[in-house]
């Protein structure tokens, strides 16, 4: 399919979402006592349920009206305070670029590299963290040059910047370093107040807080960042006006951000915890400044914490779904985070075993733990739901799969924000284990789950949706343990002939062989592990098996495994073309050395595929309306 036919973005859309990345993978969670919570989302009645640690009462913190300074975001990391007497800038994997002429006078237009993400945080200030920092403990040249850029972009920038979409999304970041200097400042200086020669810092802080009061960007983590620095004016200039705004923004915006099952509005797993740090601070800081934050925030955070540990999978990261890089699960002590996060050598196992989420996810695994090691469980993740926003990808129906301490299925993953045919196709239906109808590149489907079936060694899920006028599909999941391994049904139907593709994302480091036009083999070469793709034959004869690794014409067979790091890796392909299709995979993780064989046999209608995965035997029904059922 050619890369030009996807789906692309307005200027607005395109800059808009240069958003905070670097801060998800840098930020530390906030261990802050827990409030009441809401019953968790979908309980699973197949395992011995494990006590939680009890809800500490919530105590309000003294009133101290003190606003702390938070992190850079790890951009400090790579603008060491010898690059800002040079006037340097850096970011992610870009050469450092001199910005200014080396006297704190910078070019605020610079965009060298033609990355919004870029031009964003170049705007954010943040990479003058360690100058800051260093200016905090009493290092004069520090402050001085520090003060000296911040002021020439508060000079070259006069309010308002609206206009400027890179200062326009960077402004509650820079609030924040406007803050942390106006603090380094008194501590420099060793005062109370600002001297004259800084009144130009208040003055920007109050722009920005009139910023921030009328281009508020909605209930989701600009809408939260922009709350907690409206705020972080309000206590740093004792506006209570201000703090009040800010306060009822974030209390309203709890109830969209994050919903009753611990859900956010993001539709990437990574936002969600980096929104379980971002409201851990905005509970800090409210409390700081002598407002309390309510019951709602630390509830829902709760279930947050409960919705990233059914999300992580046995190797440790987060299930890598919408705008996410591969993450690892922060271990936040004293919450079931803290145990999916350590591999389960630390904390108190989650009491569930499958999560299913109103907002779209299933979230499943084999164990915690329990009777093998963690990291030998197999885990999985379905998404269905609502339309793409946000951070979401067209990979409504797509399945991630660990299994034998190794990736099974991946995400073809996030590539950043630079809108351009390799963003597009990772958000699209084609960088996503489903499958794919070629004519139907632009839709956005609501996915229903019509039902699901949870047993004590498998569980059946089924999805179908509308890709178009007239294009409808269905899709059946079945996930087995002892032997470990997925079944899945694809059908299709459409009003005319289109071309029907069920998609198998493997990771970068395989190698495939096709075997015939009913399996494939995937294994890296020395390793101890393989998997093996079945194509069965099941109301319709199977075509040739296709793989296609590192393609660009069009862009097929890649992953991102952060924005910056983007690997050829394989992906099979079982193709259907008419009005229907039907598919049945088999995706069997086992031991390289291992043999898998089936054979099929007609029972009452139903289809039964007998298999035996490295000697043992299992056998699946499939029936004529797609059920997918483990008999033995």
């Amino acid at each position: 399919m050619p890369a030009k036919r996807l789906r692309k973005a307005g200027t607005t859309l395109r800059l808009s979402l240069a958003l905070l990345l670097s801060a998800i993978v840098v930020v530390t969670s906030l261990v802050i006592p827990w409030g009441s919570s809401t019953p968790e989302a979908a309980p699973d009645p197949t395992v011995a349920r494990t006590p939680e640690p009890p809800t500490p009462t919530a105590t309000q913190a003294p009133k101290q009206n003190v606003y702390t300074c938070p992190a850079y975001s790890g951009i400090d990391r790579t603008n060491p305070l010898a690059n800002l007497y040079r006037d340097t800038f850096t970011w992610g994997t870009s050469a450092p670029y001199q910005v200014g002429n080396g006297k704190g006078d910078v070019d605020w237009s610079l965009n060298p590299y033609e990355n919004p993400s870029w031009y964003m945080w170049f705007h954010s200030l943040r990479w003058l963290g360690k100058g800051i920092t260093a200016a905090g403990k009493g290092d004069k040249q520090a402050l001085a040059r520090v003060s000296a850029i911040a002021r020439d972009w508060v000079k070259d920038n006069p309010y308002t910047w609206k206009s400027n979409i890179g200062a326009y999304e960077s402004t509650m970041h820079r609030t924040n370093v406007l803050i942390c200097l106006r603090q380094a400042t008194l501590t420099a200086l060793k005062t109370t107040k600002l001297p004259l020669s800084y009144t130009w810092l208040d003055k920007a802080l109050q722009e920005h807080a009139w910023f921030l009061q009328k281009n508020y960007s909605g209930d989701w983590n600009h809408g939260t960042d922009e709350s907690v620095a409206l705020f972080g004016i309000g206590c740093t200039l004792n506006r209570p006006d201000l703090k009040k705004i800010a306060a009822d923004r974030l209390s309203s915006a709890i109830k969209t951000s994050i919903d009753t099952q611990g859900s956010t509005n993001e539709q990437s797993t990574a936002y969600a915890q980096f929104n379980y740090s971002l409201w851990g601070r905005a509970i800090d800081v409210l409390q700081k400044c002598g407002v309390d934050p309510g019951t709602t925030i630390k509830a829902r955070r709760r279930e947050l914490a409960k919705w990233l540990a059914l999300a992580t999978n046995s190797l440790g990261n987060l299930h890598q779904i919408g705008d996410s890089e591969v993450v690892k699960t922060a271990p936040v002590e004293g919450t079931v985070l803290e145990y999916a996060g350590t591999l389960g050598r630390r904390g108190i196992r989650p009491s569930q075993r499958i999560g299913i989420f109103d907002a779209g996810y299933i979230f499943g695994r084999t164990g915690w733990g329990e009777t093998r090691p963690f990291t030998q469980e197999s885990t999985y993740s379905i998404r269905f739901g609502p339309a793409r926003k946000l951070h979401g990808h067209e990979d409504h129906t797509s399945v991630t799969y660990t299994s034998h301490g190794r990736d099974i299925l991946i995400d073809g993953g996030h590539s950043g924000y630079k809108w351009d045919d390799w963003r597009s196709w990772a958000k699209s239906q084609f960088s996503h284990n489903q499958m794919t109808v070629l004519s139907t590149a632009t839709e956005h489907p609501v996915t229903k789950l019509n039902r699901s079936l949870i047993s004590a060694t498998s569980e059946f899920y089924e999805l179908s949706d509308s890709l178009g006028k007239g294009i409808n599909r269905t899709r059946g999941v079945l996930v087995l343990k002892d032997p470990d391994l997925m079944v899945v049904l694809d059908r299709g139907t459409s009003v005319s002939d289109e071309e029907y593709q069920t998609l198998w994302h493997l990771p970068s480091d395989q190698k495939v062989t096709v075997q015939g036009s009913g399996s494939a083999v995937a294994a890296r070469p020395g390793d101890k592990v393989k998997t093996v793709l079945l194509q069965v034959p099941f109301q319709q004869e199977t075509t040739p098996i296709q793989v296609a690794t590192g393609a660009t014409d069009p862009i097929q067979g890649w992953h991102y495994e952060t924005i910056n790091t983007r690997k050829p890796s394989p992906v099979v392909m079982f193709t259907r073309s008419g009005r229907s299709a039907s598919i049945l995979s088999v995706i069997v993780p086992v031991r390289t050395n291992a043999a898998v064989s089936y054979t099929t046999t007609e029972q009452g209608g139903r289809l039964l595929i007998n298999l035996i995965v490295d000697k043992v035997k299992t056998t699946i029904a499939v029936a004529p309306d797609g059920t997918l059922q483990r008999v033995k």
